[in-house]
C-alpha cells in the first residue's frame, strides 16, 4: 500500500492531489508541529492500466498555507513529506540547469564552481575523420573539436541531441526571461549575460565546429566505442568526426537561427555568426536530399538516426523565416511545402522536432507565417485536448498510455507538459488554468506521484533516485550524484542486464524501472531529458 505525492511540493494556489492504492480517510499533517490541518476522504477508485493498480485519488487543493506537510491515512500509512510554497520549484530549476555545467567537455571543472564534483580537462586531443580511422590513414588531418556538453551517461557529443537541448533552453529564455536570471556559479557568472545563456553559449560554440566547409553538419563526435566507466579525463580513445547527415544539418540550421535571435541584443557579433552558419546549413539542405546515418560495423556509440528529415527541415524553415529577413520568400515556400506533409507538429524530442516549428510559428510577434497560424493552432489544441483526456482516466493524472512508456519515457512526459504549457499560454481564463494544471500534473508524476513512489530527479524528494547510468558519477567515488539529474524512467521493454534481472516479465509499464547504474535502458541521464524540465520549471 502507498500514498504517492510530489515529494518536492505544490504551489499554494494550484491544484494539489496525490494517489493512494487503498481507500481511506486521511489527514494533512503539519510536519513541524504534527497538527492536523485538513481532513478528507479518497475519491472513487480508478483502474490505472499503466501501473496495473486500482488508484484512489486524494485532493487537498483547499490548503494554501505555506508549510511542510505529509498525508496520514486512517490506517497509519503516510506519504513522504512535501512543501507548499510559492518558490517550491526555484532550487529545482537552478539545479536542473547547473548540471549542464557538469557535462562540459574540454575544460576542467574546478572546486570553485563544481564543489566536490571536480575533474580535470577531458577530450582535448585533436579529432580525426572516421574514414581516416577506419582506413588507417597515416598521419591523418586532425581538428580542434574541444568543447560542448557530454550528451548523456557517455562522453559523446551529438549535433541533433545538442540542438534539441539548446532549443528547450533558448525557447524557455525567450518566453520566460525574467524566470531564468539565476546565478549558476559557473566561470562566466557576473558577465553581461544571464548564466543560462552563458551555459548555452558553451555548447553553441562547440556546435559551430561541427559544420563542414560545405555547410552540412557532422552527425556526431565520439570515440568508436563507448568508454569504460572511468572519469572523462581518463578516457583517451581517439575522438572521431562522423559524416554529415541531413538530420543534423537541419537541426543545426534551426537552433543557430534561434540562437541568433536570442543573442541579437546581447552578443551581436555572435548573433551574426550564428545566422550566417544557419544560412550555410540551409543552403546545403536545399542542395541535398535526405542523408541518413548509421554506425559503421563495430561502433556502438549513440546512433541517433532518423528515417526522415522532414520534421527537421520544417523546424529549420520556420526558424529561418522568423529570424532571417533576407530570404523570406524561399523559407516560406519550404515551410508551406513541409507543412502539408504528414508530420505530427507537436513533438519536442530528438526524433521528432516538429513541435518546435509550431512553437516558433505561434509565438512569433511578427506573424511571419500568419497564413499557417490557424492550422497550427488547431493541431496544437487537438493534441493538448487529447493529452487532457488521457490524464482524466489515469490514476496519477498522467498524460500517457501504457504504450507510451518507451525508452526515455520521462522525456515524453516532459515534452507533453511543454505542449500543455503552450496551450495554456495561448488560452485565457479557465481554459488557461485547465491546461496549466494538466501540465503541472506531469511534473507531479516526475517528482514522486507515480507507482514506484520515486522522484526521478536526483536530490529532490525523500525517495529520489541515486544511481544514474552515468560514467562520471559512478567513477568519481562520491556517494551521491550532483542534484538535478533527470532519469530516463520506466521502459515497457527493458533491455539491459540490470533491468532484466530486476524487473519480472509482465510488469506493468510504469513499474518497469530500476535505480541501478547498469540500467542504461531505464536509468540513464541525458541533456535533452533535463532541458524540458528547465522549460517547465521556468513556466511554473
Amino acid at each position: 500500500m502507498g500514498i504517492y505525492v510530489n515529494q518536492l511540493g505544490y504551489l499554494p494556489n494550484a491544484k494539489k492531489a496525490a494517489s493512494s492504492t487503498f481507500p481511506c480517510n486521511f489527514q494533512l499533517i503539519n510536519a513541524e508541529n504534527q497538527h492536523s490541518i485538513f481532513d478528507g476522504t479518497t475519491s472513487s477508485a480508478m483502474e490505472d492500466p499503466a501501473s496495473g493498480e486500482k488508484i484512489y485519488p486524494i485532493d487537498f487543493s483547499g490548503v494554501t498555507t505555506p508549510g511542510r506537510y505529509y498525508i496520514l491515512a486512517g490506517n497509519g500509512e503516510r506519504s513522504h513529506a512535501f512543501q507548499i510554497c510559492n518558490d517550491v520549484y526555484e532550487k529545482l530549476k537552478h539545479d536542473l540547469t547547473k548540471v549542464f555545467y557538469y557535462q562540459r567537455c574540454g575544460c576542467p571543472l574546478e572546486n570553485e564552481h563544481a564543489g566536490i564534483y571536480t575533474h580535470a580537462a577531458c577530450h582535448t586531443a585533436p579529432a580525426i575523420f572516421l574514414e581516416d580511422y577506419l582506413t588507417g590513414t597515416p598521419d591523418p588531418e586532425s581538428f580542434d573539436m574541444a568543447g560542448g556538453w557530454h550528451d548523456a551517461g557517455d562522453f559523446g557529443r551529438y549535433t541533433s541531441p545538442g540542438a534539441v537541448a539548446l532549443a528547450h533552453l533558448l525557447y524557455a529564455y525567450e518566453l520566460f526571461p525574467q524566470n531564468l536570471q539565476m546565478n549558476l556559479n559557473i566561470p562566466e557568472s557576473g558577465n553581461a549575460l544571464p548564466d543560462l545563456l552563458n551555459e548555452c553559449l558553451y555548447e553553441l560554440k562547440w556546435m559551430l565546429k561541427m559544420q563542414a566547409p560545405s555547410g552540412g553538419c557532422y552527425h556526431k563526435l565520439t570515440s568508436f566505442n563507448h568508454a569504460d566507466f572511468v572519469m572523462p579525463e581518463d578516457d583517451h580513445a581517439p575522438f572521431l568526426i562522423y559524416p554529415v547527415s541531413s538530420m543534423a544539418t537541419a537541426d543545426f540550421a534551426a537552433v543557430m537561427a534561434l540562437a541568433s535571435r536570442v543573442y541579437a541584443g546581447l552578443l551581436p557579433d555572435f548573433s551574426q555568426t550564428a545566422l550566417e552558419a544557419s544560412r550555410r546549413a540551409w543552403n546545403w539542405l536545399e542542395a541535398n536530399p535526405y542523408t541518413g546515418f548509421h554506425n559503421p560495423e563495430g561502433s556502438n556509440t549513440g546512433e541517433y538516426d532518423d528515417v526522415s528529415d522532414l520534421d527537421e527541415r520544417l523546424w529549420a524553415s520556420a526558424e529561418l523565416l522568423r529570424t532571417d529577413k533576407t530570404n523570406t520568400e524561399g523559407y516560406l515556400k519550404r515551410l508551406l511545402e513541409y507543412s502539408q506533409r504528414d508530420i505530427s507538429k507537436t513533438d519536442f524530442g530528438w526524433t521528432d522536432v516538429s513541435g518546435f516549428a509550431t512553437l516558433t510559428i505561434l509565438f512569433d510577434p511578427l506573424h511571419s507565417a500568419k497564413k499557417l497560424e490557424s492550422g497550427y493552432r488547431k493541431v496544437l489544441f487537438a493534441e493538448a485536448d487529447r493529452l487532457c483526456r488521457l490524464q482524466e482516466v489515469s490514476g496519477y493524472e498522467l498524460a500517457m498510455t501504457p504504450e507510451d512508456f518507451v525508452w526515455g519515457s520521462n522525456m515524453v512526459v516532459c515534452n507533453r507538459s511543454i505542449l500543455l504549457i503552450l496551450a495554456s499560454l495561448l488560452s485565457e481564463g479557465n481554459s488557461a488554468i485547465h491546461y496549466r494544471e494538466a501540465a503541472l500534473n506531469q511534473l507531479h508524476y516526475l517528482l514522486g506521484r507515480n507507482a514506484l513512489d520515486i522522484s526521478y530527479v536526483t536530490g529532490f524528494g525523500e525517495h529520489a533516485f541515486k544511481n544514474p547510468h552515468n560514467r562520471s558519477t559512478f567513477a568519481d567515488g562520491i556517494d551521491l550524484p550532483m542534484p538535478g539529474w533527470v532519469s530516463g524512467g520506466p521502459f515497457k521493454t527493458p533491455c539491459d542486464p540490470a533491468a532484466e534481472a530486476a524487473i519480472a516479465p509482465g510488469t506493468p509499464p510504469m513499474k518497469c524501472y530500476v535505480d541501478d547504474v547498469g540500467s542504461y535502458s531505464t536509468n540513464e541521464i541525458t541533456i535533452y531529458w533535463n532541458s524540458p524540465v528547465v522549460f517547465m520549471t521556468a513556466f511554473f
